[in-house]
């Protein structure tokens, strides 16, 4: 596996601290290994660790609540500094009051949980003020590019565009295997995870709001306008339900949300939010005879590209046309369109058009799959194969 010092590097400032180092994120995009490459990076200068792995049934029937979790690392710590690596803690009762006792003594704790039992608002409740968490995503392109390379493995741009970056898959040679994988692993995170952690009695409608939420990607949404759709199946559906629902998905890390904003108010609308997917697979797994949806798919590839390189991102309002994003680090912006191709008159002038009326201190940038540089004085377009492949807005 590679090593993705990316998700590394900002945990390492806090090897020594006292705070609990949270490594979340949705399942199987590699929060495990990195736990691993952390121990392994301490385990240079001290062997006083501690690894336990919470799935494992060796740990779990002889660990099996809070206490016990104490007792056992007292008993086999050494002196000094102790580190404890706990994998998927969640299974434990009564872990956060063990995880707050014993970061009071010489311990440096890290952990990691599955989304649907271990989210930010648990953290909040139980962990306050005690504890620091990063997020992990599957992988993004260069990312797959290094791992397939030490597979021996090529991987085009449209099997990203389709099949995402979840990095299990990238060890199975087959397509059919593949989407087996991907297919039971939607399976583990929706209905084992969410529909089973919640008791969500509405099963149907539940499954209803999730196909039609992930195989909608990269679309602005509002809570009625979702509602009014699932009604057409499910005549007992209240907005209540529907936001409740989405906030699943969102504490699962499965969707995430972006706000837009209005030259016109100069704030964010709070009720009208773009959806995109953690994995584009999820929109895909959904799809019929191949017609995959390459065009949402690839704005969900941007957002994902664009927050792994640390960008704030809002969808904007140009006085009533939209603009994909406004991305913004520090004190610089950009503002971003993105097409399959804008090869075709009608695609060209709408993609330009959006831009109209923005001032020139922030740059304009057009990403689309399209093989011809189709920039202007004003707007610089990037191809997607480039843009996949830089580490921030600013890289010629």
């Amino acid at each position: 596996m590679i090593y993705r010092e990316h998700y590394i590097q900002p945990v390492r400032e806090f090897y020594d601290s006292d705070l609990i180092k949270i490594i979340t994120g949705i399942r199987r995009s590699g929060k495990s290994v990195i736990l691993q490459q952390i121990m392994a990076e301490i385990g240079q200068k001290t062997d006083n660790i501690i690894s336990l792995n919470f799935e494992d049934k060796r740990v779990s029937a002889n660990i099996t609540d809070g206490s016990a979790l104490i007792d056992y690392v007292e008993n086999h710590r050494k002196d000094g500094k102790c580190y404890l690596f706990f994998d998927e803690i969640q299974v434990l009762d009564g872990w956060q009051d063990a995880c707050k006792t014993l970061r009071l003594y010489d311990y440096s704790l890290f952990i990691t949980g599955s989304n649907s039992k271990l989210l930010s608002g648990e953290f909040t409740k139980d962990l306050s003020g005690r504890y620091i968490a990063f997020r992990v995503r599957p992988f993004v392109y260069k990312e797959i590019l290094e791992y397939t390379k030490e597979l021996g493995k090529d991987v085009s741009i449209t099997d990203y565009l389709v099949w995402g970056g979840f990095p299990k898959r990238f060890e199975f040679d087959s397509l059919e295997a593949q989407r087996r994988y991907l297919d039971d692993l939607d399976d583990t995170i929706i209905i084992n995870d969410l529909v089973h952690r919640y008791k969500i009695r509405k099963e149907s409608l539940f499954k209803s709001l999730v196909n039609y939420i992930l195989r909608s990607n990269s679309r602005i949404f509002s809570a009625k306008s979702i509602r009014d759709y699932i009604k057409k199946e499910h005549e007992s559906c209240s907005i209540n339900t529907i936001m409740k629902y989405l906030d699943y998905l969102e504490e699962a890390y499965i969707i995430e949300s972006v706000k837009q904003y209005s030259t016109r108010t100069k704030r964010e609308l709070s009720y009208y939010a773009k959806i995109y997917n953690a994995d584009v697979a999820f929109n895909s797994l959904r799809c019929l005879d191949n017609r995959f949806d390459l065009t949402h798919n690839l704005e969900n590839i941007v957002y994902n590209e664009l927050v792994y390189m640390g960008y704030n991102i809002w969808v904007y309002n140009n006085s009533g046309k939209e603009i994909d994003f406004l991305a913004q680090s520090g004190n610089k912006k950009y503002f971003i369109q993105v097409a399959y191709s804008v090869a075709e008159d009608k695609a060209y002038e709408r993609e330009f058009e959006a831009f109209k009326g923005i001032d020139n201190l922030s740059q304009k940038i057009l990403i689309t799959n399209d093989d011809i540089d189709y920039s202007t004085s004003i707007v610089r377009h990037i191809k997607l194969k480039d843009f996949l492949l830089m580490n921030n807005l600013d890289v010629k």
